[in-house]
């Protein structure tokens, strides 16, 4: 019996003790729902074993900010000053340092910034460390933008100047060329298109050129008493590439010409695209685990009472490398696109140039209209073989004899451009291909770029801030790119979740280098607005219709973590009456 009632009196207790510890949950969500601020009780570890009559639970003392250092009576002057100028209000910056138990950046100690304090430099470090990369940016931007108004000023003047050479090498032909002007304007017109980017086939078109010129000068050749009608000149005209009426010009011509122009409008492309690159990823934004690196960096050093001391090279380094992991895996393309460029660039150079080529086009015209008059009587009864006889095959008009006595043997050599064109683009070329290697290395030189205005000097790496004091900063330095930050000391990295925006730029530098590559081989290529070939100003990959926006976090815990802990403890505590009741019952009826 006495065994019975001791067991009783056991579980009424664990009965009471439940009770006890729901009454508690639910007093402790009343106080949350009321906005009691137990927050930074719990950061400050300032619980004290306060036990109540009542429950016997440890209750903790509730502080609304930090308390002053004991003793301490440093004055928070200088930080009160330099937050101010940075735009914040002083309302709650202390007067004299607090003890440093709430600081989730920095490191605990004395100090004069509060949690907000610390929250609110850490969003503005954040800000001006892109707004320097955005700035870095903008400079290589322009620096593409320049070399594109250079070339494109120069290759214009080439095309503008040759077609207006037209006249001054074509006016011997007479007629054929006085009466035939807006077929040579429409071939320099489409070149144009072509080099500004219009969807043209530079192949056909200069086939089409030819066809349509070998309609003109067969039918000024021939008597003034036979009308040629337009499928007969349809039929003269097919015979282009079988009969060879204008020799070997049109086919030697139109490889020159489809290669300079190629290699020119891939060359702008890709300086175009480049510029494009530079822009997009230089919009990415810092995750928030460099945000927190960040701000030990730059700003703890204010907080800790020594803003005169800047950090450590090093340091710096390891922060920037991890905060730019992503950028610099764009390293391995954006250098294989650039060593491209400077490859279709020294191509301008290349036997034939591209000055020779552009200015000798209307020589090349003459030569091949020249070739076929001096050949009209055998290129004429090959036609009347091949597309029968209009009428009585005469022999020509006598004002085309008498040209072809005054049109000699002008050559295409006698139209190269003068010893100062050819200056002028070697000039050129050497000016692209030395702007373009500065610009090699960009991605992997931008954290030193950026650390460059925020590090100590050589001198004084024994006398700087290393993340924690003013001291030597003894980690390594990590190596470039996102894999080489699996052992970064101051980011926080998944390796294994690349930034999707700069995946989609990298794919586009792959693009672009097998465009120009292709250019180099003469090979027309189908070229498109850079933004069509990979859908992407978004920073997510679409699977399945699905589209992820978001990199994921890297914390331990989130935010709500320890209201869903609190939460989860009332589930429990509730959860178990059910469990005790029927077993004190059980018991009392023993």
């Amino acid at each position: 019996m006495q065994q019975a009632k001791g067991q009783v009196m056991l579980f009424a207790w664990l009965f009471w003790l439940a009770a006890s510890s729901a009454e508690e949950v639910e007093e402790v969500e009343e106080e949350e729902e009321r906005g009691v601020p137990d927050t930074y009780c719990r950061e400050s570890q300032l619980c004290s074993p306060a036990e109540t009559p009542r429950s016997g639970r440890h209750e903790c003392l509730l502080l609304s900010s930090p308390g002053p250092v004991a003793g301490a009576d440093k004055s928070c002057s200088d930080l009160r000053q330099f937050y101010t100028g940075k735009g914040f209000t002083l309302t709650e910056v202390p007067q004299t340092e607090i003890s440093g138990e709430h600081l989730r950046m920095c490191p605990q100690g004395p100090t004069c910034c509060t949690s907000t304090m610390e929250e609110s430099l850490a969003g503005l470090t954040a800000r001006e460390t892109e707004g320097l990369i955005r700035e870095a940016g903008r400079s290589l931007q322009a620096a593409f933008n320049a070399l594109h108004r250079s070339f494109d000023t120069y290759f214009t003047e080439l095309h503008i100047h040759s077609e207006r050479s037209l006249q001054e090498a074509l006016s011997p032909l007479g007629p054929l060329y006085s009466q035939n002007t807006r077929l040579y304007g429409d071939l320099y017109t489409d070149l144009r298109q072509y080099y500004r980017g219009s969807a043209l086939n530079l192949d056909e078109t200069l086939s089409e050129f030819w066809s349509r010129l070998l309609e003109r000068t067969f039918k000024s050749s021939a008597p003034a008493e036979v009308s040629l009608s337009e499928d007969y000149l349809e039929c003269v005209a097919k015979q282009q590439e079988t009969l060879r009426p204008f020799g070997d010009v049109p086919r030697d011509m139109k490889a020159k010409v489809i290669r300079a122009f190629v290699t020119a409008r891939s060359f702008v492309q890709g300086l175009i695209v480049s510029g494009e690159v530079v822009r997009k990823v230089s919009q990415v934004s810092l995750s928030p685990e460099c945000m927190k690196a960040l701000m030990k960096l730059v700003y703890c050093p204010h907080c800790r009472g020594m803003a005169s001391v800047k950090p450590c090279s090093n340091y710096c380094s390891n922060v920037m490398k991890g905060c730019l992991a992503n950028q610099a895996d764009l390293n391995p393309e954006w250098q294989n696109l650039i060593d491209t460029m400077i490859q279709v660039v020294s191509s301008f150079s290349t036997e034939p140039s591209l000055d020779v080529v552009l200015s000798s086009i209307p020589a090349r015209i003459y030569e091949a209209v020249h070739y076929q008059q001096q050949n009209m009587d055998t290129f004429t009864a090959k036609v009347y073989q091949m597309c029968g006889t209009p009428g009585e095959p005469g022999t020509g008009s006598p004002a085309l004899h008498e040209q072809r006595r005054k049109s000699g043997s002008l050559t295409a050599s006698e139209y190269k451009p003068s010893p100062t064109a050819g200056l002028r683009l070697e000039m050129q070329v050497s000016d692209l291909s030395s702007k373009l290697r500065e610009m090699r290395q960009y991605w992997t030189q931008l954290p030193m770029a950026l650390c460059s205005k925020l590090a100590a000097g050589g001198a004084s790496q024994d006398k700087c801030w290393n993340g924690i004091t003013k001291a030597r900063y003894l980690p390594e330095v990590m190596g470039d790119g996102l894999a080489s930050q699996i052992n970064n000391p101051e980011v926080e990295l998944d390796i294994t979740k690349p930034d999707m925006t700069i995946r989609q730029q990298i794919m586009q530098l792959k693009i672009m280098s097998n465009r120009l590559k292709n250019a180099l081989d003469g090979n027309d290529v189908d070229f498109q607005d850079a933004s069509d070939d990979i859908s992407g100003s978004g920073s997510g990959m679409c699977v399945g219709g699905q589209c992820s926006r978001s990199r994921p976090g890297l914390y331990a815990y989130s935010p709500d973590n320890n209201r869903v802990r609190g939460a989860a403890t009332s589930q429990t505590c509730l959860c178990s009456l059910p469990l005790l009741l029927p077993l004190v019952i059980l018991l009392l009826q023993r």
